[in-house]
């Protein structure tokens, strides 16, 4: 690929992702409970969708420090939408797991998302919203693998 087309796409890219990331997450926060964070149901989700986690995959997950994620993790805790489980075979390990009320939360949360979210994607023909998926996707992928 020709440099100064990449440069153009790389430029387009971060402008369209900040400028994406930003409005999202104010749109997000504005759906949340007062007593909720971004971070904190960014951390909800991904333990809804894997069943349960260690503090460490989290911060590898998330890309921050442990004490970040111990943080995030006390609050869930304390609003009780976390538990925390021993492993059987070694005591040291601690997986996290939602509680009832943690699924309760991720289930009002995704459906609010969910209407937010269609109200763009459906501007887009059908075609054009899976052509972009399949290329945000794979971009994950090759940044998952390096």
């Amino acid at each position: 690929m020709d440099r100064a087309l990449l440069k153009n796409i790389i430029d387009r890219y971060e402008a369209a992702n900040f400028l994406v990331n930003r409005r999202l997450n104010a749109m997000i926060r504005e759906l949340m409970p007062e007593d909720l964070t971004v971070d904190q149901f960014s951390t909800l989700r991904y333990l809804r969708s894997h069943d349960r986690s260690t503090s460490s995959e989290l911060a590898d997950i998330f890309c921050v420090g442990k004490s970040s994620i111990t943080a995030i993790i006390n609050r869930l805790f304390d609003k009780n939408l976390i538990q925390r489980l021993t492993d059987e075979k070694d005591r040291r390990v601690i997986y996290l797991t939602l509680t009832e009320e943690g699924n309760q939360v991720c289930d009002r949360m995704a459906d609010k998302i969910d209407v937010l979210l269609a109200r763009y994607i459906e501007r887009f023909e059908e075609q054009e919203a899976l052509g972009f998926i399949e290329t945000f996707e794979r971009l994950a992928k090759e940044m998952m693998h390096s």
